[in-house]
């Protein structure tokens, strides 16, 4: 005898000495038995506690075993447990119709002891894995929807995290529009105050400023120009990081006529924020080396990995005192972007020494 439940049997048979035999038998193999003796005791029995297995005799008085059968298959608390007809040698056993119904199995009487044990046992052990299987689908049908909720409340995330970018980002470029045409129209000004000064007493003179005083406002308007540009749109234009890295380059080549040496690897995608900090970095810091820079070399690195995207955009140029101006030539606003989206910047400069700029962006996982 076994210790342990085997399965919870249910056994219907209207004849008490098969009950007694089936119950001592099956009882002995560990199983926990329950016996009733009509079709209504069975199906309320298997209704108030589904057993995992039903012994079903065909021919019984009111509700045989064919009808009992199929009430147990239209009910969704007792359509899975698995149904083995009992049928003696001398009747008719419509297999057929047993299947039809949904049996899955029969048993002739007399018993035969080892047989009985074999084809339960195999239904039994069908079930098991039937349960199981369909446990495991709950539960992948379960993590499906926990991911699915996760990668729309990211998704809903990565829409506010670029939409407050995008603010800051129209944020930083006004604060460099006060800042580039201050210094701008300061220097206008001096020229108009001068050339006011000079107007009666050297004329000439007045009209050198003045032209000057033309440069400087022309030169203020383009700035507002593009500033307001690149606040009313998107600087990737929709286009992938790489082919808009590889504008800047053209563009920086055809006002320099120095060719960037250029090392890309953008194969691993990172989030449009991220793409869009590399961008304005880029594009900054080839608008620096046009314009202060008189640098005649100039290397361009961005490499993705699984765990980063890496930047280093450096030159051969004049240079600056890095520690003294951390805030010129749009320094300020790259560090802000920068740590807008969790990386690391590092300028590295010196007089006569050239320019080196490097960023790192680590990837946030599942952001693309």
């Amino acid at each position: 005898m076994q210790n342990k439940k085997n399965g919870d049997i249910l056994i219907v048979d209207d004849k008490p000495d098969n009950l007694r035999l089936l119950s001592a038998m099956l009882s002995d193999r560990g199983y926990e038995i329950r016996a009733v003796m009509s079709g209504s005791a069975a199906l309320m029995g298997a209704q108030a506690q589904p057993p995992d297995l039903i012994l079903l005799d065909i021919n019984m008085p009111e509700m045989n075993g064919y009808e009992v059968c199929q009430r147990l298959k239209a009910n969704h608390l007792t359509q899975n447990i698995p149904i083995i007809f009992i049928s003696a040698l001398n009747e008719v056993l419509d297999k057929v119709k047993a299947f039809t119904f949904g049996g899955v199995d029969y048993i002739t009487k007399p018993f035969q002891e080892e047989e009985v044990f074999a084809r339960i046992e195999t239904q039994l052990s069908l079930r098991r894995m039937q349960v199981a299987l369909q446990t495991q689908n709950d539960r992948l049908q379960q993590a499906e929807a926990d991911l699915r909720r996760a990668l729309e409340q990211e998704r809903m995330l990565n829409q506010r995290i670029e939409a407050m970018t995008a603010i800051e980002e129209r944020h930083r470029i006004a604060r460099d529009i006060h800042d580039s045409l201050g210094h701008i129209l300061v220097g206008l000004n001096i020229q108009m105050e001068t050339a006011l000064t000079l107007w009666q007493t050297a004329p000439d003179r007045a009209f050198e400023f003045l032209g000057e005083a033309k440069k400087l406002g022309t030169e203020a308007l383009n700035a507002v120009r593009r500033s307001v540009t690149d606040i009313r749109s998107d600087p990737l234009q929709g286009q992938l990081l790489d082919r808009a890295i590889a504008a800047l380059i053209a563009e920086f080549h055809h006002t320099t006529g120095i060719a960037p040496e250029c090392q890309l690897d953008l194969s691993l995608p990172f989030s449009n924020s991220v793409n869009t900090v590399v961008y304005r970095i880029v594009q900054e810091g080839l608008t620096n080396i046009c314009k202060h820079a008189k640098a005649t070399s100039v290397q361009l690195q961005i490499q993705t990995t699984p765990t980063e995207l890496s930047l280093k955009l450096q030159d051969n140029g004049g240079g600056f005192c890095a520690d003294e101006n951390q805030n010129g030539f749009g320094l300020q606003g790259m560090r802000e972007r920068v740590l807008a989206v969790g990386g690391q910047l590092e300028i590295t400069s010196a007089p006569g020494k050239g320019c080196r700029i490097t960023a790192r962006f680590p990837r946030n996982e599942g952001v693309v």
